[in-house]
């Protein structure tokens, strides 16, 4: 299992989720951002592969992974907040992500063509990508250092760079 502590810390973002980089509380702040960001993604997963609901898998990450022991190994706590607004909109709002996504990818290259972990990757971000209180460099940032943590020796972190990139400008045009 790829925990908190796999996002390497050079990838998590310096800045705030605005852009800004003046707060020094925001490191821890930032961290917990990040590992809801990676915990979204493993529990659209698991939603996906098990057809269990959103409630249910997002109970069972916040009892037992969010400052979880696991092998005597410390899970790092998520933003718990964050992490159920990215499961519950991305699988409230599939059909819409899931048109975002298709639209950024190759016409040759279907939605069921895309690996599972990163087809949720994509949608957590896609979730994250229409608040317009969160600058999408940021939230693209974030989910490459995700994908580099699953995929570390593969290209899937610049397909991630790619699509991510396509989907922001179409979601928030005005931010670019």
């Amino acid at each position: 299992m790829i925990s908190g502590a796999d996002v390497k810390p050079e990838c998590r973002s310096d800045a705030d989720e605005t852009g800004r980089r003046d707060a020094a509380s925001m490191p821890l702040q930032r961290k917990r951002k990040s590992v809801a960001r990676l915990y979204a993604v493993q529990a659209l997963f698991q939603i996906e592969a098990s057809g269990q609901s959103v409630e249910t898998v997002g109970r069972e990450f916040e009892n037992y992974r969010f400052g979880a022991f696991i092998d005597n190994e410390e899970l790092a706590a998520g933003d718990t907040e964050l992490f159920r607004t990215l499961i519950s909109r991305a699988v409230s709002e599939q059909k819409r992500i899931d048109r975002l996504i298709s639209g950024a990818l190759a016409e040759d290259w279907p939605m069921n063509r895309i690996d599972p972990t990163l087809r949720a990757l994509f949608r957590a971000a896609g979730a994250e990508l229409e608040d317009s209180g969160i600058d999408p460099k940021v939230v693209i940032s974030e989910f490459v250092c995700i994908a580099e943590a699953f995929f570390p020796e593969e290209k899937a972190p610049r397909f991630v760079n790619a699509v991510l990139d396509n989907m922001a400008r179409v979601a928030r045009p005005e931010a670019f």
